[in-house]
């Protein structure tokens, strides 16, 4: 008889969530565990609006991958969006606008023109919505996947399988205190710059408000940065990009303009009630890292690591079809499938 796969994934935001649920509910036999020290509220994915639009700019390892981790991002969230689990699982569907002055690439994407139902040129009278002197818009139908909610709806999915839990510090220098696994899923997210010394992977630092205005049905994007995403208890105003910073206390400056901007864009959130504002570093690599990797423990162990992190602002859009790639790493190195790791750290 075969003996018992145990996996342990590093991190329980939504990466490392996700990727643990898929991989026990395609195998039900092997023994997944997730360790983390923070948990829903407190990771970085609660803080995201969690809307359903890549950035023209994101990347995988080619551009059929990256494509085809987006197709099944996408149809992974819409399947449950049209499920009766659709409000348990925090997971609505959204239309909404872009609006540039300047720049007409601002409101073009590439991978949701062919992805989604609806993404079309905004005509004259929409650009007049809101004020501003908008010459380029588009209008779209997308997905917004709260995380407040969807969290909880996973872990508790995840556990109803048989996957067990682990509240510990997540190794900050080493793999040394998972080395007893036969796998180590890395979901670290930003952690994993020093544990795996990766200089590629850097901060995005961001900020918003999350205020309630439950009179905001749609979303809206200026320039600048600038957004406005209902979300379902709250609406998230955004936001900042600010690379290489790794400032996580919310700045008084950026509270400013985020709201003069916000509020240019939607007068009337001037009446908004804020309960909270928020910042935090979004770990940004080029190409994000899913890869298979070997690394030597100090106990002389040659332990097998899949990496699944560095999604920048996209972790919540993007973590079914990364997980399902990473699932599929997995596979291979447990069914002991030759081939080289892409890395050596």
């Amino acid at each position: 008889m075969e003996q018992q796969k145990r996996i342990c994934v590093l991190g329980a935001g939504i990466v490392g969530m996700t990727t643990a649920f898929m991989l026990k509910e395609k195998h039900a036999e092997w023994d997944v565990t997730i360790i983390a020290d923070k948990f829903e509220q407190d990771t970085l994915s609660d803080v995201a609006a969690g809307i359903f639009r890549p950035s023209t700019s994101f990347k995988g390892p080619s551009p059929e991958i990256t494509k085809q981790w987006l197709v099944d991002a996408y149809h992974h969230y819409k399947k449950i969006q049209n499920s009766i689990k659709t409000v348990e699982a925090g997971v609505q569907e959204v239309s909404g606008y872009v609006f540039s002055s300047k720049f007409p690439e601002v409101t073009k994407n590439q991978f949701l023109e062919d992805l989604l139902p609806v993404y079309r040129p905004a005509n004259a009278l929409e650009l007049q919505i809101c004020p501003g002197n908008w010459k380029y818009g588009a209008f779209f139908t997308t997905l917004v996947i709260e995380s407040r909610y969807h969290l909880p709806w996973l872990r508790k999915k995840f556990e109803m399988i048989g996957g067990k839990i682990v509240k510990r510090t997540i190794p900050i220098n080493s793999f040394n205190d998972v080395d007893d696994y036969d796998l180590v899923i890395n979901c670290t997210g930003f952690g994993a710059k020093k544990l795996c010394l990766d200089h590629d992977l850097v901060p995005i630092r961001g900020q918003v408000f999350k205020v309630k205005a439950p009179w905001v049905k749609m979303f809206f994007y200026g320039d600048y940065d600038t957004y406005i995403i209902p979300g379902i208890d709250f609406v998230t105003l955004g936001g900042c990009r600010q690379f290489d910073s790794f400032k996580e206390e919310v700045d008084k400056y950026d509270s400013a303009s985020i709201w003069e901007r916000c509020t240019e864009l939607l007068p009337n959130l001037k009446n908004a009630e804020v309960t909270r504002e928020v910042a935090g570093l979004r770990p940004h690599r080029i190409p994000v890292r899913v890869e298979k990797d070997i690394v030597t423990t100090s106990s002389g162990k040659h332990l097998n690591i899949v990496h699944h992190y560095g999604h920048g602002g996209y972790g919540v859009t993007t973590a079914p079809g990364t997980a399902k790639y990473a699932v599929q790493l997995a596979e291979e190195v447990l069914s002991g499938t030759k081939s080289k790791p892409l890395s050596k750290l």
